[in-house]
Formats: C-alpha cells, structure tokens, sequence
C-alpha cells in the first residue's frame, strides 16, 4: 500500500476521533459517538494496511441506509445558515439533520474506499502467491 493511502487513512482515523469528541455533546451521544468510534477505528487498521473488506462492505452500506433517514430538505439553505453562523452550535433541528447526514455519508465513502483498496490488495496478493 502507498504511502498516500496510509496517510489518507490515517488522517480520516483522527478527524473521526475528533467528530466523536464533538458528538460528546450532541442531544444524542449514545448513537454518534461509537459511529464515529467506528469509523476511526477502520481508518486506523486501514493505515496500518489491515483490511475486512468483509466487514467494510457491511459498513457501507448501513451507513449509507441510515443517512437516507437523515436525508436533508435543503442543502444549499443549510450551507449558507452554516457560513452566517460561524460556529458548531445547533441553531436549527434541520442543521443538525443535515450534518448527520453528511457525517454517516463521509464515513461510508471511506469505508467504501478502504473496502476497495483492501480488496485490490488482496487480488495482487493472491496473484503474488498464484505465480509464485
């Protein structure tokens, strides 16, 4: 795996530590945090090139069907009520729908980039070990 990959990943592992930290004071913890727990630890072991591409697959797509639940009304609305705000606190219910929406969708774009950098490396391995 490359040297870009690893710091990717790795990178993706601390900013999800840091959103379960904000979480920490969200309405409801209990969810979004161990989400994001999750997801920083699948970052991590993908830095170090350990993969499931298994258990990644799963991953991405119910992050992908929760985010449909949180699907937002209206995105450029939200982006402009953000930019006027100038902070992370909740102002609207709307605003904190669209940002868990985005939340659970980042997370699985990169499960679903882990998944398959894990998979290419596990089909030149087994090439590796086929020619061998």
């Amino acid at each position: 795996m490359s040297k870009g990959w690893k710091w990717f990943f790795g990178s993706w592992s601390v900013l999800f530590l840091l959103f379960a930290y904000w979480q920490i004071n969200d309405p409801d913890p209990q969810w979004w945090v161990p989400l994001y727990l999750v997801a920083s630890l699948t970052a991590g072991f993908a830095s170090f090139g350990k993969f499931n591409v298994n258990i990644l697959v799963f991953l991405t797509f119910s992050y992908l069907i929760a985010a449909v639940f949180f699907w937002p009304e209206n995105i450029s609305g939200w982006i402009g009520d953000e930019w006027k705000q100038k902070d992370l606190s909740m102002k609207t219910t709307a605003m904190e729908i669209n940002r868990e929406f985005f939340g659970l969708t980042t997370a699985a774009l990169i499960f679903a980039l882990e998944a398959i950098v894990g998979r290419r490396i596990r089909l030149l391995q087994s090439q590796d070990t086929n020619e061998s």
